[in-house]
């Protein structure tokens, strides 16, 4: 074999295949090319080290199918990126672009919450119906304050941990229905407002919003921006505007995906403060200012990198380029 004449016939397609393995991200179709080329260079050096093992381009071809290996297998960003880009932009972009939603769910639900405790305290008749004397005065005297100290700390906020992600998932997973968002917001408001009606009568006022909201506030937001998420899932097929059903709801769902993630660890905070914040021994200006700053944080990051994230044009849903590649491959 002449070597030269060899390598002067293929370059161009060698010159190709070194060319999208330093295109990122690639379309379908460059990928489908990126695949073919590289079976092709392979080809290449298996007839290069059969015949006229050249040290240099043996090394050359070596390098560039080893490039092309990595670039097919679909690494296109360093994880520890991706995962920076997602609480950087996508999930403050989702928040603040849906704020609308969750803003007015957490106004309604406390205005809702303090109707109930209202109607509750003004008819103290219904007690009678949920809680004989005994529970009443066992759950005033005892239970509430006892409930955020008679576990260890660490597993206690891992159980509040997961129960508030469980209710966010379910206010998120019904949101395409509508009404059972509705449904999970008003059973936790109802439960809320039962026992703060106890409380305040019994004159533990104090007491309950003490305890209640250092982890309460951050705690209450997610879970309303949860079923602000839901209901916008269910408004985009109902009204979906200039895109298909389909598409609206596709588009929406990927996004609430985000959201989803976003508020798991929103509520590891939530539940990290729950456990070991809310039952020590600080005082209680100090356990409610550690509430108040990490309520104050999370709406600044909705607000600041949120709004900076939009303006950039970013949504909440996956990037452009990955739909893409996916419509351009399936075809």
């Amino acid at each position: 074999m002449d070597i030269d004449a060899f390598v002067g016939v293929h370059q161009p397609t060698w010159q190709r295949l070194e060319d999208l393995t330093r295109r990122a991200p690639c379309t379908g179709a460059e990928a489908d090319e990126l695949v073919e080329l590289y079976q092709e260079v392979a080809t290449h050096l298996s007839a290069i080290r059969s015949t006229s093992p050249e040290p240099q381009v043996v090394a050359y071809l070596s390098g560039l199918l080893a490039r092309a290996r990595v670039r097919a297998g679909g690494t296109r960003t360093p994880a520890w990126s991706g995962v920076a880009d997602f609480f950087v932009r996508r999930f403050p972009a989702a928040l603040h672009r849906t704020r609308r939603w969750w803003m007015t769910t957490m106004l309604a639900s406390y205005a809702v919450a303090a109707v109930m405790v209202w109607w509750l305290l003004e008819h103290p008749q219904v007690e009678q119906t949920l809680l004989d004397p005994a529970q009443v005065r066992q759950l005033v005297e005892s239970d509430f304050e006892n409930y955020y100290s008679e576990s260890a700390a660490g597993s206690f906020s891992a159980q509040v941990w997961t129960n508030n992600a469980w209710v966010a998932a379910l206010c998120i997973a019904f949101g395409v229905l509508g009404a059972p968002v509705l449904w999970v917001l008003l059973q936790n408001l109802l439960n809320l407002a039962v026992v703060a009606s106890l409380m305040i009568r019994y004159d533990r006022t104090a007491l309950f919003f003490g305890l209640i909201t250092p982890h309460g506030l951050l705690e209450l937001t997610a879970v309303f921006v949860a079923a602000g998420t839901g209901l916008r899932l269910f408004w985009s097929w109902v009204v979906p505007g200039d895109r298909t059903r389909g598409q609206s709801l596709a588009a929406e769902g990927r996004s609430a995906g985000g959201v989803a993630l976003g508020l798991v660890v929103v509520l590891l905070v939530s539940g990290v403060i729950e456990g070991f914040v809310t039952p020590s021994g600080l005082p209680t200006w100090a356990r409610v200012g550690i509430g108040v700053v990490a309520e104050v944080l999370f709406l600044a990051y909705v607000w600041v990198l949120g709004r900076r994230a939009v303006r950039a044009g970013h949504t909440g849903d996956v990037d452009a380029s990955l739909l893409e590649d996916r419509v351009a491959t399936a075809g």
